[in-house]
């Protein structure tokens, strides 16, 4: 690990002012990797809707290191279904200069434990098939592939697969 330690990180919930930076780091994964099957670019708009969408359950947090975003981590809902209300969805996202420092690792561990404190039972993260890095960071945390699917996506004037991971990390005799 290189000189960014996990100690000195902290997660802020995310805020309008942050909203501008978060916007800039989703929009080059847009722009320039298949990390994101998003297209075109977000508006700053579509990033608050994203980000401040008002439900508590489902949060996104800045991720900083002496007050510097790293990047931002967020849980969000898997299906907009009852049933589901027990399962989030996962992502991270990294500037670009910050991956491969532990950064991810620290931000997954975070939003494992606030996941768990507003009492999800599953979680879940879609990665493309193409992202090893991510796909080795889920795999390395406990992660279990649950799915795989072949030429769901395309981008870049290619078609792209796409692989979920699933964690159970609640009780498991809790059932409504």
């Amino acid at each position: 690990m290189s000189d960014i330690t996990v100690t000195a990180l902290s997660f802020a919930e995310i805020r309008e002012e942050h909203l501008p930076e978060v916007l800039d780091i989703y929009n080059y994964y847009v722009l320039n990797t298949t990390v994101s099957f998003h297209t075109e670019p977000l508006s700053l708009t579509e990033m608050r809707q994203a980000m401040l969408n008002g439900d508590p359950r489902f949060k996104s947090f800045a991720i900083l290191r002496g007050g510097d975003m790293q990047g931002y981590v967020l849980i969000t809902r898997h299906k907009n279904k009852q049933a589901y209300d027990t399962s989030g969805e996962i992502s991270v996202y990294l500037k670009p200069d910050c991956t491969g420092r532990g950064v991810g690792e620290s931000a997954l561990h975070f939003i494992e434990k606030k996941a768990a404190e507003l009492e999800f039972h599953v979680l879940v993260a879609t990665v493309c098939s193409e992202n090893e890095r991510s796909r080795q960071l889920f795999l390395r945390n406990g992660y279990e592939q649950s799915a795989y699917f072949k030429e769901i996506g395309s981008k870049f004037g290619r078609r792209l697969d796409i692989a979920s991971y699933q964690k159970i990390i609640g009780n498991t005799s809790y059932i409504t």
